[in-house]
């Protein structure tokens, strides 16, 4: 089931119930149809039995011209193994005021280059006023061009940001927008501690409206598909940023 949704550019939050009619997984995503690789939103969820009644809110801080809902089971090319219980349209209140205005000037920047980054070329990537600069590589290298496995990295000493394409292609625009953020606080702060520089960029993330979980998975990608780099630091890392979000969350 495809859902066409005018969004203009508009903020908005999509509040869907699921309704199974038998056991099955469900897929949902939104994307703009008009592009390869610009995903809003991924989810998937399993319903074990029928009649069970499922409830998810897909905030959207950020949306192009036009969106489309795909409400799937994953598992049959047809819709009969659920329905459509309700499906709502809630305007979102604007983002905070968060952060300097250079950083607001950098958050807006990433964002504009998140939503393009699926099907762009790699170059170089201004802003408008020349003020950061994204170079969009097919992949990063280290000096012997061997790959690394870091979606992103930043000179600290100036407003630079590497970004793999390779990585980047496979992510939501809300997972990009997190790792942007992340290496723009490297940056603003001059610092290479990863933990402060994931919870001013999860901050940073949050106030402007996109949605929470996603800010876990940026932080658990990068080892989920490499899970040879999984250890008590990476493990520490996504405890500090759920318990990070469970407290923002609280004092929302």
């Amino acid at each position: 089931m495809i859902i066409p949704i005018p969004s203009n550019k508009q903020r908005f939050t999509i509040k869907l119930a699921i309704e199974a009619l038998m056991p099955f997984e469900l897929g949902i995503r939104v994307y703009d149809p008009r592009y390869a690789h610009s995903f809003y939103f991924k989810r998937k969820a399993r319903f074990q039995k029928a009649k069970a009644i499922r409830e998810f809110s897909i905030a959207l801080p950020v949306s192009p011209e036009v969106l489309e809902l795909h409400i799937f089971d994953k598992n049959a090319t047809d819709d009969y193994a659920f329905k459509v219980h309700s499906f709502q349209i809630e305007k979102m209140e604007a983002e905070k005021g968060w952060a300097s205005e250079e950083q607001h000037r950098f958050m807006e920047f990433a964002i504009g280059f998140s939503q393009k980054a699926g099907y762009v070329n790699p170059g170089f990537f201004d802003s408008a006023d020349h003020e950061f600069l994204f170079q969009y590589l097919n992949k990063i290298t280290d000096n012997f061009g061997n790959e690394l496995i870091t979606p992103a990295r930043t000179h600290r000493k100036m407003p630079r940001v590497q970004i793999s394409k390779r990585l980047f292609q496979g992510y939501t625009i809300p997972i990009r927008v997190a790792i942007l953020a992340h290496e723009g606080c490297h940056w603003f702060l001059n610092t290479r501690s990863q933990k402060t520089a994931d919870l001013c960029g999860i901050k940073q993330y949050l106030d402007y409206g996109f949605p929470t979980i996603e800010a876990v998975y940026a932080v658990t990608k990068v080892f989920g598909k490499n899970p040879e780099m999984v250890g008590a630091s990476q493990v520490q890392r996504t405890k500090d940023v759920i318990d990070f979000i469970e407290n923002y969350k609280l004092n929302a």
